[in-house]
């Protein structure tokens, strides 16, 4: 069992189904070397108290964590191992589930938010891979990207839609019914290291790179 680690990279998900219960993943060292650990929190923001309730260890730093859409006691996180765990708040063995087909690190998750049964990862073995908990393996893998996948996130809007942001420079847009992405915006100049999609709007998009700077998109007129 590894101990709670010294140097941290964290990063919480609100959770969609119980309130103030919220899911942290760590690394020790900032990801480079380590294990890492799963933390589930209750934070109790009247009071101030922040109460630890669950804790899941791994054999290395984990990057990135979601919530079930479809089942509270479900959790996801991806492990610099490139092994994707589901996790069971109620269950006695955990992991329940941990996928092992990314090559190198897997570096982001999110949950499909409309279709609520499937979530998208993204890796820096260059793949986007969407997953369900009822297949044992990924229901398909995207491999147009040319550099690290640093961010994947569904459409708010449309559970068959999502966005992947890449060291490329590139977002790309997918459609789950088709084999290749439907949409690449050559985005900024420098690695793109996060995507959002406006809540709101699901045509606009919102990127984050080592450019230092942040550009708002609207897929209609992305050349604008």
């Amino acid at each position: 069992q590894c101990s709670p680690p010294s140097s941290l990279a964290t990063r919480s998900s609100s959770r969609p189904l119980r309130r103030r219960v919220w899911p942290c993943r760590i690394a020790q060292h900032f990801g480079i070397v380590g294990n890492g650990r799963q933390y589930v929190l209750d934070v109790n923001t009247d009071e101030g108290v922040i109460e630890t309730v669950h804790t899941f260890d791994s054999n290395d730093g984990l990057y990135d964590c979601a919530w079930s859409e479809e089942n509270e006691n479900h959790l996801v996180s991806v492990s610099g191992d490139g092994s994707v765990k589901i996790w069971d708040l109620e269950a006695l063995e955990n992991p329940l589930k941990s996928y092992a087909e990314h090559q190198n690190e897997a570096y982001s998750v999110d949950w499909n938010l409309v279709g609520k049964d499937t979530f998208v990862t993204g890796s820096w073995d260059e793949t986007v891979r969407v997953w369900s908990l009822e297949q044992d393996k990924s229901l398909r893998a995207y491999e147009e990207h040319t550099y690290c996948v640093y961010s994947t996130i569904w459409s708010p809007s449309d559970a068959n839609v999502f966005a992947s942001a890449s060291g490329d420079c590139s977002v790309k847009i997918w459609d789950v019914n088709e084999l290749h992405s439907v949409q690449t915006l050559k985005a900024h100049d420098y690695e793109i290291l996060t995507c959002d999609w406006n809540k709101y709007n699901d045509n606009i998009l919102v990127t984050g790179s080592v450019d230092k700077t942040i550009r708002i998109w609207d897929l209609r007129a992305p050349e604008q």
